[in-house]
């Protein structure tokens, strides 16, 4: 295998457990490959797109999801499978297989001590099949699902980049790493350990590795999924963050190998195109657009039928850890009771849902609180009808929300953290600056203030109002798309080898 292939393009492997569609002309399985869980799969997904259609040579290895994959399950996919299997080198496609993939219908198991085996298994037929194959001049790994690969990849000469998305590991012993079919003893000293390694016999069975912490130290380069949280996380803002990430982070950060790149929401959140909207519209033409996809949506769950009411939407998932839904529960009744033409509709799921039920049984406010499962093509309208989207989180790696509803004229209203810190600006209208309602301090009264400035800004001349929703969704669709963000990364690219992709 060639550490630096001389001549030609440098061929770059994408290693990702999710992804939610590729090129055509990628390979045989191509169109095939859909299986997300998060951003990482829309991400992942516009990166090997953006390198594919400039014409980089870009590998992609994944899971063979086959269920997902929609291929009829107990069949070999005949005359595809024979051709991918005798042309791997020449397809850009590179299926892990193992039996654990073929049968499932979600990318992690609810079973969450199933999601070692599931990662283990992936990153053996990355390790001994597919790496060997490709032959990458550099490696693109993300989560702690891929954290061993970088380790194997340090000790093959190969430069490896180890994107952060969420700050969730496994510890596994090296036992386990080789009964699972990986040759740790070959790339043992750079995996990430509970405590200092004294020699791979001791170590083997009682001394577990960290997989996120691995990935992070053996990588060349890291990177976050936004700025402002990989420089919480070196702060140490956040108390959840283990010391061996934020340590190894620092490490990379003080070393200049470490950057933020903010994800971006699929390409398909266009309020000019997409098709789950009763009424497309772009920045010019909004207006009216907004007021029938509010009617069609406030039908659908069972709100009041008004156009010039002030709607506020939540899309996240109710998780009190998180998304600050508990904030909202807080001041939910006395917020209604302040602002009776105020609306508030829950598209989303979690377990913080049976409190918003509570309340709308409990106070009577059918009509103006709206509890709907999560549904993707209501949650689109959700954004598209909706004057404002409720982002009030605790901690935000990235999130996506907030850029969807500023694409779609939907103002966020959020917690002044992480992503949230790098994609919303507070709202300025007279001066004609600023994007959302952005609250300080992550506390009750913090969000009641914001939704205090949103109504503010609601009671504004129409003129006015209608003039800076224009130029923020103008704003969200230049900035939040997946050419800027796969740039970002293509430049990481550059400075690790040191030389053009094209």
């Amino acid at each position: 295998m060639s550490i630096i292939r001389k001549k030609g393009k440098p061929r770059i492997l994408v290693v990702t457990p999710e992804i939610t569609y590729l090129p055509d002309g990628m390979g045989n399985l191509a169109h095939r490959a859909g299986a997300k869980a998060g951003g990482m799969a829309d991400v992942s997904a516009s990166l090997v797109a953006a390198l594919f259609e400039e014409g980089a040579d870009v590998h992609v290895a994944l899971p063979h999801y086959r269920r997902m994959f929609h291929v009829e399950v107990g069949r070999l996919i005949s005359e595809e499978l024979r051709v991918y299997q005798n042309r791997l080198a020449e397809d850009r496609v590179h299926l892990a297989e193992d039996r654990c993939f073929y049968y499932r219908e979600r990318v992690y198991s609810r079973n969450d001590e199933e999601n070692p085996r599931l990662a283990l298994a992936f990153q053996r037929e990355v390790i001994n099949n597919i790496i060997p194959v490709v032959d990458p001049d550099l490696i693109h790994c993300n989560d702690w699902m891929t954290g061993l690969i970088p380790a194997a990849a340090r000790r093959l000469g190969i430069p490896s980049l180890f994107t952060v998305h969420n700050i969730h590991t496994h510890d596994l012993t090296l036992a386990q790493i080789e009964d699972r079919g990986i040759d740790a003893a070959e790339f043992w000293p750079n995996l990430y350990y509970k405590r200092q390694p004294i020699n791979y016999e001791e170590t083997r069975d009682s001394n577990p590795v960290d997989s996120l912490a691995s990935g992070i130290f053996a990588a060349h380069f890291i990177n976050t999924v936004s700025p402002t949280f990989l420089d919480e996380i070196v702060r140490g803002d956040h108390p959840f963050v283990p010391a061996a990430i934020r340590s190894e982070m620092t490490g990379k950060r003080l070393a200049g190998c470490a950057s933020g790149i903010l994800n971006a929401p699929d390409a398909s959140y266009d309020p000019s195109t997409d098709q789950a909207l009763v009424a497309r519209y772009t920045d010019a033409d909004h207006v009216e657009a907004k007021r029938r996809n509010k009617l069609t949506f406030q039908r659908r769950c069972g709100l009041h039928e008004d156009a010039a009411a002030p709607l506020f939407f939540w899309p996240s998932r109710l998780d009190p850890v998180q998304k600050g839904c508990e904030l909202l529960t807080n001041i939910l009744y006395r917020t209604l009771a302040e602002y009776p033409s105020m609306q508030i509709a829950v598209v989303a799921n979690g377990p913080h849902a049976r409190y918003f039920h509570d309340i709308l049984q409990m106070h009577d406010l059918y009509g103006r609180l709206a509890i709907c499962n999560f549904d993707e093509s209501l949650s689109r309208v959700g954004y598209a009808a909706s004057d404002f989207t409720l982002m009030p989180s605790r901690f935000e790696p990235c999130g996506l929300p907030q850029m969807i509803g500023t694409i779609y004229g939907s103002l966020p209203i959020a917690h002044d953290t992480g992503g949230l810190h790098d994609t919303v600006s507070h709202m300025d209208a007279a001066a004609g600056k600023g994007t959302g309602f952005l609250f300080k301090y992550y506390d009750d009264a913090g969000l009641k203030w914001a939704i205090d400035e949103a109504m503010r800004f609601f009671a504004l001349p129409t003129d006015v109002r209608e003039a800076n929703v224009a130029r923020a969704m103008r704003f969200g669709k230049q900035t939040f798309n997946h050419s800027v963000c796969a740039q970002a990364y293509i430049d990481i690219y550059r400075r690790m080898l040191k030389r053009e992709l094209l």
